[in-house]
């Protein structure tokens, strides 16, 4: 017996159809005693279209017996495509897989001339009108502060006057620096006069400091050689007395130690900013580290002087107080240039080192609105591969220098207008960054669990 359909012009066969050719495993349906499909999950079914015609009288018949036809013939374009997406989908999955974790140890992918390339050439150009502009503008606020909280002498605007005094000595020890570095002009008499004028004026002595700052930029993350805040190996540590461990790794102590570093270095290196027979300096440069020496000492001479003038509580609200707060600045500063990131940073011995790898261990900082007093120096990667560039290219420098980096530039968390946020970055790493081990070139800080306030902290 046949298929056949009822329509309105009475009883007629089905219309054949033909088989289009398709891939893939589709539902099949056959014919039930009562004209309704129902599906055999599993079957493979010949691929069979069905017509209802529309008008009357007999065709061609269809003498087959149980035609199967499947419910719904999905388009082949749309087949592929849901093909392609799955196996875009594994691609993608396995691709991901295949990507190995970032190291931050390992030697990057550039070097130091592909940042130099990045970085557009006005960048390297010092202007020395320029920056003498910015000496001028701290100088006049320093005087201008000192001036407006004598005539007040309010002791609600004095710890305000503090406050924004020692930022001011602060940010006059960065243009005194950029004089170190050289990039504050191509005039070496130049640098060197405005160098000893603003360094002395806050108890710095000038080429002590700068010749001691460039072995610093010279080794950077380097465990032996580096200069400022470099890591302690373990065996060094375990052998420093309570007071020492506590003085180094217990706030505030650590932001009061520079005056202590410029007299006696930091533990397990002898020597003297201020003594032009120290290890220090080399031979020929006894005579600069004198000049320095001899200007910081005219310094305290006329501070003393002007103890007798307007009396000693006075001159400490007005300058001693003020310094202080310049020395926490750059103590803070400068440590978390090289601490404190959520990621442990390495640092390196022997031929793991390299100039390249161990600048690239630095971290930048956002200071918010202190980023403009105290000239960009949180700009600090840049600053410390390229030392020659003026701080005001440095953001600019940084920018361009950024794609050439990639994860190797870590970036600075966005600091509110005051960088109250960096305390807490400073606390966590005290609380963790202790010494490195004894062995191995690439090294990471370790935690001492015997320190105050580490035992409950986890590791980075």
């Amino acid at each position: 017996m046949g298929t056949w359909v009822l329509s309105e012009c009475g009883l007629k066969p089905l219309a054949p159809v033909f088989p289009r050719p398709r891939t893939g495993v589709v539902l099949s349906a056959t014919a039930s005693k009562n004209g309704f499909f129902s599906t055999d999950k599993g079957v493979a079914a010949p691929k069979f279209q069905t017509r209802i015609p529309l008008s009357c009288g007999f065709r061609e018949r269809n003498w087959g017996l149980k035609v199967s036809t499947p419910l719904r013939v999905a388009p082949i374009e749309e087949e592929q495509k849901s093909a392609g997406v799955f196996n875009g989908a594994n691609r993608v999955e396995h691709e991901k897989e295949e990507v190995p974790e970032f190291d931050p140890g390992a030697p990057p992918p550039f070097n130091l001339a592909d940042i130099r390339a990045a970085i557009p050439k006005h960048c390297w150009v010092k202007d020395p009108w320029k920056s003498m502009s910015y000496v001028v503008r701290d100088v006049i606020a320093v005087f201008g502060l000192a001036a407006a909280a004598a005539c007040l002498n309010n002791s609600l605007v004095w710890p305000l006057y503090w406050a924004a005094q020692g930022t001011m000595f602060w940010a006059l020890f960065v243009l005194g620096h950029d004089c170190g570095h050289g990039s504050f002009s191509n005039n070496p008499k130049l640098n060197s006069v405005v160098g000893h004028l603003l360094h002395s004026s806050i108890l710095v002595p000038y080429h002590g400091w700068r010749i001691s700052h460039r072995t610093h930029h010279q080794n950077h993350g380097h465990v032996e050689n580096d200069e400022s805040w470099q890591p302690l190996p373990e065996k060094l540590f375990r052998s420093l007395d309570n007071v020492t461990r506590m003085l180094r790794f217990t706030a505030p102590f650590p932001l009061l130690a520079y005056p202590v570093y410029l007299w006696s270095r930091s533990p397990g290196k002898t020597g003297s900013h201020f003594d032009p027979s120290s290890d220090l300096f080399n031979p020929n440069e006894r005579k600069d580290v004198i000049t320095s020496t001899a200007c910081w000492a005219a310094m305290m001479a006329l501070l003393v002087g002007l103890g007798f003038v307007m009396g000693p509580i006075q001159l400490l609200k007005l300058y001693g107080v003020p310094y202080v707060i310049f020395v926490m600045w750059l103590d803070l500063v400068t440590y978390l240039h090289h601490h404190g990131h959520e990621d442990k940073l390495p640092w390196y011995r022997g031929k793991e080192w390299s100039y390249l790898r161990g600048g690239l261990t630095t971290l930048d900082r956002d200071y918010g609105w202190i980023n403009n007093i105290h000239h960009d120096i949180g700009t600090h990667v840049i600053h410390h591969l390229f030392p020659q560039i003026p701080h005001y290219h440095l953001v600019e420098a940084t920018e361009a220098a950024k794609p050439v980096f990639g994860k190797y530039y870590r970036e600075p968390k966005k600091s509110i207008p005051l960088p109250f946020h960096l305390i807490g970055e400073l606390l966590k790493s005290l609380r963790s960054d202790h010494f490195v081990s004894d062995t191995g070139d690439v090294v990471y800080y370790q935690k001492d669990s015997q320190i105050s306030g580490s035992s409950n902290q986890t590791e980075d």
